[in-house]
């Protein structure tokens, strides 16, 4: 079967089946009124209802072929080079450190619009300012390698 719509009506189907079954085991009701319960249940209810009737349609008369959804050529080949280097930064990251990991994997995505000392330089000022943020002004830890950065 080749209906794009169906596989995306079914993926929402199971997932917000599993996200209510989960959802059963918390309290709906608390001492001050709604549980944490509350809003899984009802939420999910609501998805498991609506892409009921996305299948239901996704049948009937919409079809979205595969063929259709994915990119060609160039687009394809950008689609595929940003997958890969989050991919890459998703690897190294715990070895390298949020700094270099984010230097190189964006001078690989903006090396591919750019002549590479620009795209090494906009990378490098990019992470650096990234780093800065987090790490000073949010106080949130990044990943860091052995040398702190």
């Amino acid at each position: 079967m080749k209906n794009l719509s169906f596989y995306v009506g079914l993926f929402f189907l199971v997932f917000a089946g599993i996200i209510f079954w989960q959802s059963l085991s918390l309290d709906y009701y608390s001492e001050y009124g709604p549980g944490p319960g509350f809003l899984p249940t009802w939420t999910s209810g609501i998805i498991i209802v609506l892409s009921l009737i996305y299948l239901f349609l996704a049948f009937k008369k919409e079809r979205i072929l595969f063929e259709n959804v994915l990119p060609k050529g160039a687009g394809l080949v950008s689609l595929l080079a940003s997958m890969g280097s989050l991919l890459l930064f998703i690897v190294i990251v715990p070895y390298a450190g949020f700094l270099l990991s984010s230097i190189l994997t964006l001078s690989l995505l903006f090396s591919r619009g750019y002549k590479w000392y620009w795209g090494l330089g906009m990378s490098t000022v990019v992470a650096c300012v990234v780093f800065w943020v987090f790490g000073s002004l949010l106080g949130i830890p990044l990943p860091v390698n052995k040398y702190g950065w």
